[in-house]
């Protein structure tokens, strides 16, 4: 099965960057959205950062203004600049795709460690 496969991330010091990116490892149908989901220990999956097949972005308001969403050449590929990154921002970063018909396709994640 087709499946994101995440890179990039890694520790930083708090106001550093890191560059996440996403790849299909495969060939994939039509995706309707794709982005990146988050998840520090002991709380729920949270949406960072999305992007349409219309390329409209959504963010959360945590990240608004410090990390960008674009796509690659590729179509299935997308990265997530971050900058400014706080402790807070420290998480398991998910890559999923929903494409327009079938389930949600999820990564396996990549840790982002922030330090203060």
């Amino acid at each position: 099965q087709v499946q994101p496969v995440e890179s990039g991330g890694g520790l930083v010091q708090a106001g550093g960057s890191l560059r996440l990116s996403c790849a299909a490892s495969g060939t994939i149908s039509s995706i309707n959205a794709m982005g990146w989901y988050r998840q520090a220990p002991g709380e729920q999956r949270e949406l960072v950062a999305t992007i349409t097949s219309g390329d409209s972005t959504n963010y959360a308001d945590s990240v608004k203004g410090r990390f960008t969403l674009s796509r690659g050449n590729a179509k299935s590929t997308v990265y997530l600049q971050m900058n400014s990154l706080k402790p807070e921002d420290t998480a398991v970063y998910y890559c999923y795709y929903r494409p327009y018909s079938g389930m949600t396709l999820w990564g396996k994640g990549t840790q982002v460690t922030v330090s203060s």
